[in-house]
Order: C-alpha cells, then sequence, then structure tokens
C-alpha cells in the first residue's frame, strides 16, 4: 500500500536504496510467504487476507454464542471489528489493491494467516471469553464512543486513501501529493493502525498492544520504508518528502 501520482511523460531519477533493515526483513518475509515450501502457489496474499477479514464477524459472533457473551462490550466489539472486516471486502472488491494479488505458496499463506493474521481474531476472543476483563480509564459508555470514533474514522481513511490511489494510479503515474497524501505520505496505514488501535482500547489487554507493536514495527515500517525507496525516484519526491509527514500531520 504506497503512493503515486501525476507525472506523465516526466523524466524518473534515480531510486534511493532502501534502509538496510528494512530491505533485509523485507527479504525475510518473501521468503516466509512467497517462497517456503516451494510447491504450488494456489492463493495469493488477498486469498488469505479476505478469508480472516471476512470470516471475522461468523467468527466473533460464534464466539459470543459459545460463550454465552451478551455483555455491551462484546455486541460494541462484534460491529466494530466484524464490520470493518465486510469494508474490507467491499474495498477489495470495488478497487483491489495490486501489491495483494501475488501469489503465495501454501506453506506461505499458512504462515501468513497464523504469523499475523491470526492474532488478531485472538483480541476478541480475549474479551468475549472473559480472559479480559477491563476496567477502562473512562466510564464505560465514553470509552465506547472514544473506540467506536477511532474506528469509524480510521475506516474512513483507509478506504479514501486507498481509492485516491488506485483511481489516481489509473489516469497517470507518480507522485499522489494532494487529497488524503497532502500532508501524510502514508494515510492508508495511519487508517489501519486506528482500526486496529481501536480494537485494542476495547479489550484493554497486554496482548493486543504487543502485537500490534510487533506488527507496526516489523511489518508495516518495512512497508512504508521499501515503498519510500521505490517512490523516490520520482521528481519531486525530495521537496515531498520535506514537508510531510510518514503518518501524523504536524501540529502547528
Amino acid at each position: 500500500m504506497g503512493e503515486s501520482r501525476p507525472g506523465v511523460g516526466i523524466e524518473e531519477s534515480a531510486a534511493t536504496s532502501p534502509p538496510a533493515w528494512a530491505a533485509t526483513l523485507r527479504r525475510w518475509s518473501d521468503f516466509l510467504t512467497v517462497e517456503v515450501g516451494g510447491g504450488p502457489r494456489p492463493w495469493t496474499f488477498a486469498t488469505v487476507i479476505n478469508f480472516q477479514k471476512g470470516g471475522t464477524f461468523p467468527f466473533l459472533g460464534a464466539l459470543m454464542a459459545w460463550y454465552g457473551q451478551t455483555s455491551t462490550a462484546a455486541w460494541i466489539y462484534l460491529a466494530m471489528h466484524g464490520g470493518y472486516g465486510l469494508i474490507w471486502l467491499m474495498k477489495d472488491l470495488a478497487f483491489p489493491d495490486p501489491a495483494w494479488r501475488r501469489r503465495i505458496t501454501i506453506l506461505g499463506g499458512i504462515n501468513v494467516f497464523l504469523g499475523v493474521l491470526g492474532w488478531y481474531w485472538a483480541f476478541g476472543w480475549l474479551l468475549i471469553s472473559g480472559t479480559s476483563r477491563p476496567v477502562y480509564p473512562l466510564p464505560g459508555p465514553a470509552w465506547f464512543c472514544l473506540c467506536v470514533s477511532l474506528c469509524l474514522v480510521g475506516s474512513a481513511v483507509m478506504v479514501a486513501a486507498d481509492a485516491q490511489k488506485y483511481f489516481t494510479l489509473r489516469e497517470r503515474k507518480g507522485l499522489i501529493t494532494d487529497g488524503m497524501f497532502r500532508y501524510v505520505r502514508h494515510p492508508n496505514y495511519l487508517g489501519e493502525m486506528m482500526i486496529y488501535g481501536s480494537f485494542a482500547l476495547m479489550v484493554w489487554h497486554w496482548l493486543p498492544f504487543v502485537v500490534l507493536a510487533c506488527v507496526w514495527s516489523l511489518v508495516f515500517a518495512t512497508n512504508m520504508a521499501m515503498k519510500e525507496a521505490s517512490l523516490s525516484r520520482h521528481p519531486g519526491w525530495p521537496e515531498y518528502r520535506r514537508r510531510t509527514w510518514w503518518l501524523l500531520p504536524p501540529v502547528l
């Protein structure tokens, strides 16, 4: 998930090499997903991702039925996490990300699910099973309002950024420097972090925060660093990079 925009007919500049740490992590990631085990590559990243995203609502609903859980927090979490999964499927149907169409091995798909995506389902299990008995810093209704608002705004940011990227790049290549990308170079990742941050706040248990810290530092940061190295070949990159932030706009 990166950025790009205007620049048709403009000669590209030499790209900057990605940081060594990002290149190393990308090589390991590619091995563990695209190459590991060898053999046929029957599915794509999107296949595994969509299975997890689309399966979240029924999975959480089944957990609620299994544990007889009917608390307000559980219902709100089901709406937030399950609803987000449905939003993702609609987004993927309307404007799919080409990066997720890369084919991976059978063992690689299992690694993607068990190594990252499956952990997201553990968030809901913690809350619904009663393993996490959150005592929120604010009164329940106020905390629910905060979490739902963060999830909704994050979903809007993520979808808007991905839509702008998809439809802009259909018409012209190069840097995208306006709209959702005017002040932030990776608004799609920012939206995702807001969404999953809202889930962690709802569960209010140490495990989701550890999982997110690992995913954001090892996966998101690597993807953003690699994307920036790729984008650096486009004219106007130094100026665009100078006046924008990775994730959060400057507070004036």
